[in-house]
C-alpha cells in the first residue's frame, strides 16, 4: 500500500524509481479520529434534558458601573421595584418614570425558587414589551463545600 518495489526490468527509467500511485490515508484517519473524540465529548452536553437548579450559578458576580434596576418577585407573587410594592400592570409605567424612559437601563429580574417559571416569565415579558434590552436573571451562587 504505502511502498511499490522496484522491477527488475525497467526500461526508459534509470533507477528503477516510479512515482507511487496510492492514496495515503493516515492523515485522513487520524483527522476522523480526533474529530470523532470530539463529538463523543460533546455529544452528551448537547442534551436538553439535564436536570439543573435554576436558582443557584457558579458563575462570577457581573460588574457594572452604573447601579442596575432590581425587579423582585416574592413567593406569594407580590412584585417589587426596588423595595416598592407594584402591581404588574403599573410595571412599565414605573419602570419608564425610574429610568427617565432611557430603554438601555440594566434591569435585574429577581423570584423566589418557590415561584411559578411562567410568573417570572410573564414579568421578563412585560420589561421586554416596554423596549428594556438589558434584562437579566439573578441567582444564588451556591455556598463552597467544605470535606
Amino acid at each position: 500500500m504505502g511502498m511499490q518495489l522496484p522491477s527488475g526490468n525497467s526500461k526508459g527509467r534509470r533507477g528503477g524509481y516510479r512515482p507511487m500511485s496510492d492514496i495515503n490515508v493516515t492523515p485522513f484517519v487520524d483527522v476522523m479520529l480526533v474529530l470523532l473524540i470530539v463529538f463523543m465529548v460533546t455529544a452528551p452536553l448537547l442534551t436538553v434534558g439535564v436536570p439543573v437548579e435554576l436558582p443557584e450559578s457558579s458563575t462570577s458576580a457581573m460588574s457594572d458601573t452604573t447601579d442596575p434596576i432590581v425587579v423582585s418577585m416574592k413567593a406569594d407573587g407580590a412584585l417589587y421595584i426596588q423595595e416598592t410594592l407594584v402591581p404588574l400592570d403599573q410595571l412599565t409605567a414605573r419602570l419608564s418614570q425610574i429610568t427617565k424612559q432611557n430603554t438601555g437601563t440594566r434591569i435585574y429580574v429577581r423570584g423566589d425558587r418557590k415561584l411559578n417559571y411562567g410568573n417570572i416569565m410573564q414579568v421578563m415579558g412585560c420589561i421586554s414589551d416596554a423596549g428594556y434590552s438589558k434584562v437579566a436573571l439573578v441567582a444564588e451562587i451556591p455556598a463552597v463545600k467544605q470535606r
